[in-house]
C-alpha cells in the first residue's frame, strides 16, 4: 500500500507500526508517546492499536528509559525508546555507552541488544534551551552504536525499519525541523534501506556536495541553483554517520576532484572533521582544492531569534562551493 504524500514523522508511525504488527517482539516507550502520541505525534495511534503492555508511557526519567531499553533488548525483546528532545538525552548515556554498545563483546556474542534509541535533534522550530542541539558527534565516536539519519520521509520509513531489524544499537536522530517540510509518496511495503551506506542523491561533475539529516535540503536547494550558473554539483546524503561509508564519498571525490561537507552541528570535531581527514589520508591526489566545511558556529545554540543565523543557508553553501571553484 502506498500512502500519498506523507510527512517524514508520518512515516516514522508508519514504520513503527509495520513493525509492530509484523513482530510482536517490538515495543515502544518513552515520555508521552502512548496516550499523547509523543510531543511531536510520531507514535500517535499505536497505543490505541497495540495495546498498553507494547507502547509505554514513563516517567520523565531519560536515565530510567535507557536502562529499561537495554534490559529489555537483552531478554528478546525490541525495544524502540523515545527520548523527547535530543537535549535531554545525557541522563541515558551511561547505559548506552558502558552497556548497549559493548554488550555483544562483553558477552563474546553470546548477547545482543537489539535496541533503537530514537531522538528529535536540530534546530529550527523556535524551541527554548536544551531543545535544539545537533550533537550526533558524541554519539558517533562511540564503538558499537550505530548513528543514523534519515533526511526525507521515504528514508526516514526504509531507514527505521532496518534499524528496528538490526540486532545491534542504533540511534535514531530525527531532524525535527523537517519533520512536516515536504511530502512524498512512500509504500508501507516493509521494505528496509539499508544501514551504513551513503545515498546519491543528484549526480555532478564539478564539485561533490556531503550531507545529511535537515540540512540535506539546503544542500539540495544550492545544488540546482549552483546548476544555473552551469556548476553541476554531485549531492551525497551520508544517512548513516557512524559507521561511516567513505566508499560513496570517495568514489564520487575521485570523479569531481572537490568536495564541500555541510552540517548543522559546531564545527569542531563534527562529523565533517572526519569526513576531511578521509579525504586527506586517502585521497589526496585526486583532489583539485582544499575539502570545505559548511558548519554550525562552535557555540551553544541561540534562542529562536537568532538561530537562522546559527545554521547554514543556501546562500553560505553556494558561497563556499564558488570559492572551492576558484581555487588555483
Amino acid at each position: 500500500m502506498t500512502h500519498e504524500a506523507i510527512t517524514m514523522v508520518e512515516a516514522v508511525n508508519l514504520a513503527l507500526a509495520h513493525e509492530m504488527e509484523h513482530d510482536e517482539n517490538v515495543v515502544i516507550l518513552g515520555e508521552d508517546v502512548g496516550t499523547n502520541g509523543g510531543v511531536f505525534r510520531a507514535t500517535a495511534g499505536l497505543k490505541d492499536r497495540f495495546g498498553n503492555r507494547r507502547v509505554m508511557d514513563t516517567p520523565l526519567a531519560e536515565a530510567m528509559i535507557g536502562g529499561l531499553t537495554v534490559g529489555m533488548a537483552s531478554q528478546g525483546l525490541k525495544p524502540v525508546a523515545e527520548i523527547q528532545f535530543m537535549g535531554f538525552i545525557f541522563p541515558a548515556l551511561e547505559h548506552i555507552i558502558c552497556h548497549a554498545a559493548r554488550l555483544r563483546n562483553r558477552t563474546r556474542g553470546r548477547l545482543t541488544c537489539p535496541m533503537v534509541l530514537r531522538a528529535p535533534f536540530g534546530g529550527g522550530i523556535h524551541a527554548p534551551e536544551h531543545h535544539s542541539e545537533s550533537t550526533e558527534t558524541l554519539l558517533a565516536h562511540i564503538p558499537g552504536l550505530r548513528v543514523v539519519i534519515p533526511s526525507s520521509p521515504a528514508r526516514a520509513y526504509g531507514l527505521l525499519l532496518s534499524a528496528i531489524r538490526d540486532p545491534d544499537p542504533v540511534i535514531f536522530l530525527e531532524p525535527k525541523r523537517i519533520y512536516r517540510a515536504s511530502k512524498q509518496p512512500v509504500p508501507d511495503n516493509g521494505a528496509a534501506l539499508p544501514l551504513d551506506t551513503c545515498f546519491t542523491l543528484r549526480e555532478g561533475s564539478d564539485i561533490t556536495l556531503v550531507s545529511w539529516g535537515a540540512m540535506v535540503k539546503e544542500t539540495l536547494e544550492a545544488a540546482e541553483q549552483l546548476a544555473e550558473e552551469g556548476i553541476s554539483c554531485e549531492v551525497i546524503d551520508v544517512a548513516t554517520i557512524s559507521p561511516l561509508d567513505m566508499d560513496t564519498i570517495l568514489a564520487s571525490v575521485a570523479k569531481t576532484g572537490r568536495c564541500a561537507i555541510v552540517h548543522e552541528a559546531s564545527r569542531n570535531l563534527g562529523v565533517g572533521a572526519e569526513i576531511t581527514a578521509n579525504l586527506c589520508e586517502k585521497a589526496l591526489m585526486d583532489l583539485q582544492a582544499p575539502p570545505v566545511r559548511i558548519t554550525g558556529y562552535d557555540t551553544v545554540m541561540p534562542y529562536y531569534r537568532l538561530e537562522n543565523h546559527f545554521m547554514p543557508n543556501t546562500a553560505d553553501i553556494k558561497d563556499a562551493v564558488r570559492q572551492t571553484l576558484e581555487f588555483v
